[in-house]
């Protein structure tokens, strides 16, 4: 199997699930799953890459490079009614008497807390784009994003179940009342929309999306990468289509023309452009995988708060 499409079905929660396909065992949702990664790609005139590919190494720790500090989080959940983990994400040079912007970083659907440090490595990324001067010091949250008293990935089986895809969408409330006060009241930061982010891979791209840009009072900052069918309509969460507008510094969508979930992005893209709302459509050559979400973060990171 080719490293991409394994790399993808990882994301996605499949490998087992396909496993047990092959012995005759479908789970449920996963035909629905598989139709949706298998889609035929149909691309546009503008549905290209916008930015170059970042330089070699760029997702890479390295020697002499100063490395933020990554530490578990706790908070009481009033959704889940237990004490939930996340992950905080402090930049080198970190002090509480500085006052920083806040990303909100969400994992796919077969992931955690810990995908965005471990798999896609997020925090080299930061660090050195740090240490270059191309990113603002930033305070990086990464939650579990699966609202419900075991927030564990599942076993394959139910990976694609009504009871597992629903807590993700109860996990808007769960940020919002819960997560997001606790990060507010627990470390320096700038508490307001302005200077707070929100961006996910797969599932936690439409997440992202969903309740970035249904929140405006609450996240100036957007993006969605390969976001996933959980994703809604730009009609549904912009409640003031006309505010809209003026409401964000920056909407984000990006995903690659070999992703079968391509036409997830491409329809908020139009919706988007059909509204007038600004945002960046970045396209690359990539599947739904790692190489995709490591270079848009880069992306990402390097414009937010500016």
């Amino acid at each position: 199997m080719p490293p991409r499409i394994a790399r993808a079905l990882f994301a996605l929660g499949l490998t087992a699930a396909l496993a047990a396909q092959a012995q005759g065992a479908e789970p449920p949702g996963q035909a629905e799953a598989r139709a949706n990664f298998n889609r035929k790609v149909v691309l546009a005139a503008d549905d290209v890459r916008v930015f170059d590919k970042p330089p070699a190494g760029f997702a890479d720790a390295a020697a002499g490079i100063a490395q933020g500090q990554v530490a578990e989080f706790g908070y009481d959940s009033a959704v889940t009614h237990t004490r939930r983990t996340a992950l905080v994400y402090l930049p080198p040079g970190y002090s509480p008497q500085r006052r920083y912007p806040v990303l909100y970083l969400l994992h796919g659907i077969g992931g955690n807390q810990h995908e965005w440090r471990g798999y896609v490595r997020a925090m080299a990324v930061l660090d050195r784009l740090l240490a270059q001067g191309q990113a603002e010091p930033m305070i990086v949250v990464m939650p579990n994003g699966r609202a419900r008293a075991d927030d564990a990935p599942p076993p394959a089986e139910q990976t694609f179940t009504p009871e597992h895809i629903a807590a993700f969408g109860a996990f808007e409330a769960d940020l919002l009342q819960s997560l997001v006060p606790a990060v507010d009241a627990s470390y320096p930061t700038l508490a307001d929309a302005g200077h707070r982010a929100i961006a996910g891979l797969s599932m936690g791209g439409g997440q992202a999306l969903n309740f970035g840009l249904g929140h405006p009072e609450a996240f100036a900052w957007v993006g969605g990468f390969s976001s996933a069918p959980n994703t809604r309509p730009a009609l549904e969460l912009l409640r003031d289509p006309a505010a809209a507008r003026h409401s964000f510094k920056l909407v984000y969508l990006s995903c690659g023309n070999r992703d079968g979930l391509i036409n997830v992005s491409q329809s908020m893209h139009r919706e988007l452009r059909d509204l007038g709302v600004a945002h960046v459509w970045n396209v690359d050559e990539y599947g739904h995988d790692r190489d995709s979400w490591a270079e848009n973060v880069y992306h990402f990171a390097r414009r937010l708060f500016r």
